[in-house]
């Protein structure tokens, strides 16, 4: 019975591997949505429509694996809501139904459903993104938009793995539109990744749209360092704090630059770019909240 359903819920997804480096097609589950979200490209674009910051549940169309990374690329924000996407899994077989508005908490608060929200300061329109679930069932996000090796964040652990398991995106708050770039599974002797690549727009893409609409400005710098702060989701590793002086390897605020700017407090936790907005916008050191006017030393960061 369990595997003609699941036979049921990948069959509008043709069987296709193209070699031993392939996993095989990944887009979103062209069956299963929530009520308000509207496929494209290849049922790799979800866009959430109406004036509502709900609606927006997509699954993926198969099983993914342990370490399989799931690649998403933000294409449209309204600044209007709080709050952006959430990402997960469920080992609950998508089938066609009506589905709840919400992630969190409507599915969450049911068994076999994880998900966690993404900080607004990485949806932002042209942002790129990777999210997995390791073997150990913990599962983790990366920013994936200007360093190969940006660092690795937890959002979640406890996932069960003794049953398929399906990416879960809710396009909620100001994630209006999300492209998913395929996925990635890392092996010893090399990258299996799925196929075919979503092509990308040939006229303007995401972050040319974000450019040109200079979104920057409408960003809440005292909300993100507010938010920061607080270690909503990211609290800060041990090995990296001191009693009166912490440095970061990561810009606290964009999380994708190297941290190479120390401020009056003696904190080291800013990019050049972010730790001008931070002084102009705020005033204040997002890690003490020590007010400061001016950079205290600028450290030399090798690639």
């Amino acid at each position: 019975m369990v595997r003609e359903m699941v036979s049921r819920s990948l069959e509008s997804e043709p069987a296709h591997i193209c070699g031993p480096h392939c996993l095989g097609p990944l887009t979103f589950h062209k069956e299963v949505m929530g009520a308000l979200v509207s496929l494209s490209q290849g049922a790799r674009q979800a866009d959430r429509t109406g004036d509502t910051f709900r609606h927006g549940l997509v699954f993926s169309s198969r099983p993914v694996r342990p370490q399989e990374r799931v690649r998403l690329r933000v294409e449209l924000c309204k600044l209007t809501w709080f709050g952006a996407m959430r990402v997960g899994f469920t080992n609950v077989l998508p089938i066609a139904r009506a589905l709840p508005s919400l992630a969190i908490p409507d599915l969450t608060d049911l068994s076999g459903h994880w998900a966690t929200p993404v900080p607004e300061i990485c949806c932002l329109p042209g942002s790129e993104l990777e999210f997995w679930v390791s073997h150990g069932g913990r599962v983790y996000f990366r920013n994936t938009n200007r360093r190969k090796n940006s660092r690795k964040h937890k959002l979640l652990k406890g996932v069960d793995l003794s049953r398929p398991l399906w990416a879960m995106i809710d396009v909620y708050g100001q994630t209006c539109s999300v492209l998913l770039l395929g996925s990635e599974k890392k092996e010893f002797l090399g990258i299996q990744k799925s196929c075919p690549a979503p092509q990308r727009r040939s006229s303007c893409s995401a972050l040319q749209r974000h450019t040109s609409l200079n979104i920057e400005n409408y960003v809440n710098v005292r909300q993100i360092c507010d938010y920061i702060h607080d270690s909503y989701l990211f609290p800060r590793p041990a090995n990296k704090q001191t009693s009166d002086c912490e440095s970061v390897e990561d810009c606290v605020v964009c999380m994708s630059q190297k941290a190479c700017i120390s401020l009056q407090c003696g904190h080291q936790c800013l990019c050049l770019q972010c730790a001008i907005r931070v002084i102009q916008e705020f005033g204040n050191c997002p890690l003490c909240r020590q007010n400061i006017k001016s950079i205290k030393n600028i450290k030399n960061i090798k690639n």
